[in-house]
């Protein structure tokens, strides 16, 4: 009899800390919201592709708990406007972030591709970043810096790294902290 009470003890304890295991915080998903999240960004991902008007290559998606950042620079406002309204239209999106920004002028298309790897790379590198969470884009020389990080402390780092890279004019960041 008490070794049934032990067992049945044991198992009650092993299936609280599965379930609790699973369970989300306000900067970090639970299983369940992330696949969610993935599902939501892959819908948006598609939405925005198969608007004719957009390149689709040049937009960002991210998601955490349903809210979903645009990034990325594009050629008019009038992109910024249907992305968004694109974005708005998927089910399971609770709010857009708009982090968009303008192309400024023509720019050497090489010269970005090389900052943006040596950013990526730089960051990748930086023991205390998590390089998964965060997109990198260049445009004439400015970089921006958008997704969803732990901590304001990553933010300011993802930014100093960024901006000791050689090429680099500007930074702007656009980074937000999961859960605000």
């Amino acid at each position: 009899m008490k070794q049934l009470k032990y067992i049945s003890t044991l198992i009650l304890a092993f299936m609280l800390v599965t379930v609790l295991g699973c369970a989300s915080t306000p900067k970090q998903e639970g299983t369940g919201e992330y696949f969610d999240d993935s599902a939501i960004t892959t819908k948006v991902k598609a939405a925005v592709f198969n608007e004719p008007s957009l390149k689709s290559s040049e937009i960002n998606v991210e998601t955490f708990k349903g809210v979903v950042q645009l990034s990325g620079f594009v050629n008019s406002e009038a992109d910024i406007k249907k992305a968004v309204a694109v974005a708005r239209g998927v089910k399971g999106v609770t709010s857009v972030k708009n982090d968009m920004r303008l192309k400024s002028g023509t720019g050497e298309y090489v010269d970005d591709t090389v900052i943006t790897t040596k950013v990526k790379a730089a960051i990748f590198n930086e023991p205390s970043l998590k390089s998964s969470e965060i997109n990198v884009e260049t445009s004439n020389g400015v970089v921006q810096l958008s997704g969803f990080v732990n901590s304001e402390a990553d933010i300011k780092k993802a930014v100093d790294v960024a901006r000791w890279v050689k090429g680099v004019t500007s930074v702007k960041n656009d980074m937000r902290v999961k859960g605000q």
